[in-house]
C-alpha cells in the first residue's frame, strides 16, 4: 500500500530531508509550517518496524535521529525528530549497551583474540566456549569489556596462511576452530582424549596440527547428526535468517573442498548458537563484547567471487611506512570500489555490520583511515613503498613541469587517473640542488598532509553516516599512523571514540571520546616495553597513568593485567607478543599459558585490578544489561 510520511523540522538553507526506509533514502519534500512529506508506494508491514529520517545537505547526512521509529501499517504516518532524552549523553546514536549512554560513564577492560584463549576442555586453541571464565573474571573485577579480534572464518587449507585473522574468507562466518567439540556430541574417547591433552599442552598453538584435529571430529559430528539437524525448526530458522550470506558462503566453501553446502551451513549453525550462548552470558553479567572489524576482505574470498564488482581486484590494501613498519605493509586483500558499493547506499556494509552486532556491543574499526583514502598497492608488488592513495588529487605534467621538478624519481603515475601524478613517499630528491629539494619539500608536505583534507573529508561523510546507523554498536576507530588533518574532526562529529596509545600521538591532552591502551596485539607489551622487566609495582603506576586518563574506556591486554603478578605472568617477557606487522608471514599462535579458570583464584591480583578501577571510577558496581 501507499504510504505518505511527514515530520516536522525547522531546516536551514540546503538543507532537507529524507526518510531511510528499508535501508534506501526517500527525499521528502518541504511543505508549510516546516512540515516535511514523502509517499512511498508499495510499502511492506515489515518495513515499519525500524525506520528513520536523516538531515542531508550537498548529498551528505549531517545528522541522524537518536533512535529508529516504529509504526502501524497506515495510509499517513505523522512523525516527531527524536532527539537524544538524556541530558549530558556526549553520543548522537543510542547505543544498544544503555551503559555507554550514561553521561560520564567510564569503564576498562580486557583485550585478547579467541585463538588465545585456553582451558581444559579446549583442543589445542581458544573457542567460544573460553570466554564464560573470562567474562567470570572480568565482571569480578569490575571490567565492562572485552575486546577481541575479527573471529571470522580465514580457512584456505588449514596451513599457518589461514592463522592470519585480519583475512577473512567470509565477513559473516564465524571461524569454524572456534567451536567446542564437546557440545556436538563428540565422545571423549581415550584417543580423543590424548590428542586432546597432547595439543593442550603446546605452549603455543600448532595451526595446521589443531585445524587438521578439529575438522576430523567437526566432520565425524555432522555426519552422525546432521539427518535430525538439518530438519530442525532451530537450524531452518537460522538458514532463513542468514539466507543474504550463508548459500553464497557455504557453496563457495562446498566448491573449495568438494563437500556438500550442508556442511557448512550445519557449522556455522553450531558456531552462532556456542557464541551466542556466551554474549548472552556475558551481557548478563554487564560485560560487553567488543569486535574487530577487519578493513579488508581477501581476493580469495566468497564476497570477491561473487560479488568481484564490490572489489578493486588488480591492487591490494596497505599502509605507507610508519612506525610499525619502515617498508610500508601490504595487508594482500583488494580496495573496495566504493562507487559501485554506494549504489545501493553501502548494502554490503550495513549487512556487514548488523550481523556483527548480534554478537557485539562495541567494535574496533580497523584502519579507519581506508574510509577517507586507502594506500594502495598495484597487485603482484610486494613493498608498501610502491604504492599511492586512492582516492587521490594527482598533479598533471604540465603543474610538475611549472614547478621546475623532474618526473622521474620524485613522482609514479596513478594507475586510477592515467597521465596523472603522485609523489613517491620515499622520493630520490637528495642528489637534487637545493632550491628543488626545497619546492618538492613543500609539494610532498602538501600532497601527504594538507591537499586531500577537504576531498578525503567528504570521501569519508559519504559513507560513515550511512554505516554507523545500521546499528547500536559503540564504534572505535584505529586511528594510528599517517592520519590526515581531516580525520578527528570527522570522528568527533560522528561520535566515533578514537585511540590512544602512550608515544604515539603528540597532540596533546587525551579526550573523553577514546579507548586508551597500553598496547596492541601488533605492538610489544607493557613489559616489553620497559628496558628492564619491570616489578608489579612499576606495572601498577604504568596502569594508573592510564586508568586516571580522561579516555572513557581503558582497555588492556590480558597480559598487561597479568604483569601485575610476578608469579601468574610468563617469565620471558619476550614471547608476549602476539604480531610483528613487519612480517606479513607472521605465525599467530600466542595463548595463554595458564587455563583461565586459575584468573578467578587470583586474589592478590583481582584485588589490585579492583582497588584501581574503583580509584580511577572505572569500576563496574552492578551487573547491567548490555
Amino acid at each position: 500500500m501507499q504510504i505518505t510520511f511527514k515530520i516536522q523540522y525547522r531546516t536551514q538553507w540546503g538543507e532537507s530531508l529524507s526518510l531511510v526506509l528499508n535501508d534506501k533514502k526517500y527525499p521528502m519534500e518541504w511543505g508549510e509550517g516546516g512540515v516535511w512529506t514523502v509517499k512511498v508506494k508499495d510499502c511492506k508491514a515489515a518495513w515499519l518496524k525500524k525506520y528513520c529520517y536523516v538531515l542531508m545537505r550537498d548529498g551528505l547526512i549531517i545528522r541522524s535521529e537518536w533512535s529508529f521509529h516504529s509504526s502501524a501499517s497506515a495510509k499517513l504516518i505523522e512523525d516527531k525528530w527524536i532527539d537524544c532524552p538524556i541530558p549530558g549523553c556526549p553520543f548522537v546514536r543510542e547505543h544498544q549497551a544503555s551503559k555507554f549512554d550514561r553521561p560520564g560513564f567510564r569503564g576498562a577492560g580486557t583485550a585478547i583474540p579467541v585463538f588465545s584463549l585456553r582451558t581444559a576442555s579446549d583442543f589445542g586453541i581458544g573457542e567460544f566456549k573460553d570466554l564464560r571464565p573470562l567474562v567470570d573474571w572480568a565482571a569480578a573485577t569490575g571490567q565492562c569489556i572485552i575486546q577481541l579480534l575479527p573471529v571470522n572464518d580465514t580457512t584456505r587449507k588449514g596451513e599457518w596462511m589461514d592463522s592470519y585473522p585480519y583475512s577473512p574468507i567470509s565477513s559473516f562466518a564465524l571461524h569454524p576452530l572456534y567451536i567446542n567439540l564437546q557440545a556436538l556430541g563428540i565422545r571423549e574417547t581415550a584417543a580423543f582424549k590424548k590428542e586432546q591433552a597432547e595439543l593442550n599442552a603446546l605452549g603455543e598453538i600448532d595451526y595446521p596440527r589443531v585445524f587438521k584435529a578439529k575438522m576430523k571430529y567437526i566432520r565425524k559430528a555432522f555426519l552422525a547428526s546432521s539427518k535430525k539437524d538439518l530438519q530442525s525448526a532451530s537450524y531452518k530458522k537460522f538458514v532463513a535468517a542468514n539466507a543474504f550470506w550463508l548459500e553464497e558462503y557455504a557453496q563457495f566453501c562446498a566448491k573449495r573442498d568438494g563437500l556438500e553446502p550442508e556442511y557448512y551451513c550445519w557449522m556455522q549453525w553450531q558456531l552462532d548458537k556456542q557464541f551466542a550462548a556466551e554474549v548472552k552470558y556475558a551481557r548478563a553479567k554487564g560485560v560487553s563484547l567488543k569486535g574487530d572489524l577487519p578493513i579488508g576482505v581477501s581476493s580469495d574470498s566468497a564476497e570477491a567471487y561473487w560479488h568481484p564488482e564490490l572489489f578493486n581486484l588488480d591492487s591490494t590494501a596497505g599502509a605507507p611506512p610508519d612506525y610499525f613498519s619502515t617498508d610500508g605493509q601490504n595487508w594482500g586483500f583488494p580496495t573496495y570500489n566504493w562507487e559501485e558499493m554506494a549504489k545501493d547506499d553501502f548494502a554490503w556494509w550495513k549487512a556487514r555490520l548488523r550481523k556483527m552486532s548480534e554478537y557485539f556491543d562495541a567494535f574496533r574499526i580497523d584502519h579507519i583511515l581506508g574510509f577517507f583514502r586507502i594506500w594502495e598497492i598495484p597487485a603482484g608488488v610486494r613493498s608498501g613503498i610502491a604504492g599511492h592513495f586512492n582516492p587521490a588529487l594527482p598533479y598533471s605534467p604540465e603543474e610538475i613541469a611549472s614547478m621546475h621538478l623532474p618526473l622521474d624519481g620524485l613522482f609514479h603515475e596513478d594507475p586510477r587517473h592515467p597521465g596523472m601524478y603522485q609523489p613517491l613517499i620515499c622520493p630520490a630528491s637528495q642528489n637534487l640542488p637545493q632550491w628543488q629539494q626545497e619546492r618538492f619539500g613543500a609539494l610532498y608536505n602538501d600532497f601527504f598532509y594538507h591537499r586531500h583534507d577537504e576531498f578525503w573529508r567528504r570521501n569519508a561523510e559519504r559513507k560513515l553516516p550511512e554505516l554507523l546507523s545500521a546499528t547500536g554498536m559503540l564504534a572505535c576507530g584505529e586511528d594510528l599512523g599517517m592520519v590526515p588533518d581531516c580525520v578527528p574532526g570527522v570522528m568527533d562529529h560522528e561520535r566515533i571514540l578514537s585511540l590512544k596509545m602512550r608515544g604515539m600521538q603528540g597532540e596533546g591532552p587525551w579526550k573523553e571520546l577514546s579507548v586508551c591502551a597500553t598496547s596492541s596485539h601488533d605492538m610489544e607489551t607493557l613489559r616489553m616495553q620497559c628496558h628492564n622487566d619491570p616489578e608489579p609495582w612499576e606495572v601498577r603506576n604504568m596502569l594508573w597513568e592510564f586508568l586516571s586518563s580522561p579516555s572513557m574506556l581503558a582497555i588492556f591486554p590480558l597480559q598487561d593485567w597479568i604483569a601485575l603478578d610476578k608469579k601468574l605472568r610468563r617469565q620471558d617477557r619476550n614471547v608476549e607478543r602476539i604480531n610483528y606487522p613487519a612480517d606479513s608471514e607472521n605465525h599467530w599462535k600466542f595463548r595463554i599459558h595458564f587455563p583461565l579458570e586459575e584468573l578467578s583464584q587470583q586474589g592478590a591480583l583481582n584485588a589490585v585490578i579492583e582497588g584501581l578501577l574503583k580509584d580511577s571510577a572505572r569500576y563496574s558496581y552492578k551487573q547491567e544489561e548490555a
